[in-house]
């Protein structure tokens, strides 16, 4: 099991994100991390697809909340070439692009990814290519 505290980066899952500016329990853990919080560049995206269909309200505009959340700790991870090659090669993974590159960036940064993605998480179990740092998606 990983230790937050001694970890210098991490590379966030968007839900993570969303969570934590939320100030949702689930990610409790890194209230009191002083690591780099890495966001890959395709989180944005999908935080602003999540909030054109509907699906997550943000305020004041979807704009605004991306950049008010794009402060320190959290720092923006753009796509690299290496990192969109790398997303395209990750045998026996599901095909969501958007965690593919998330996945990726973790894998060329070589920083643990913390995620309640079961998918993710199931097929780092057994491929063995990750630090993957797990939070539950639903409190008892």
């Amino acid at each position: 099991m990983l230790v937050l505290e001694k970890i210098p980066a991490l590379v966030i899952d968007t839900h993570i994100w969303i969570w934590e500016v939320a100030g949702d329990k689930r990610v409790e853990q890194l209230q009191n991390y002083r690591g780099r919080q890495i966001l890959s560049a395709i989180s944005v995206w999908e935080v602003a697809m999540l909030a054109a269909k509907g699906r997550l309200k943000l305020k004041p505009d979807v704009a605004t909340w991306v950049a008010r959340n794009l402060e320190s700790p959290v720092e923006m991870e753009p796509l690299a070439a290496e990192i969109s090659v790398r997303s395209s090669q990750l045998e026996n993974f599901h095909g969501d692009p958007a965690d593919r590159l998330i996945v990726a960036t973790a894998m060329v940064l070589q920083i643990p990814l913390i995620t309640a993605d079961e998918q993710i998480q199931r097929w780092n179990q057994k491929a063995k290519v990750l630090s993957v740092v797990g939070v539950p998606k639903q409190l008892i």
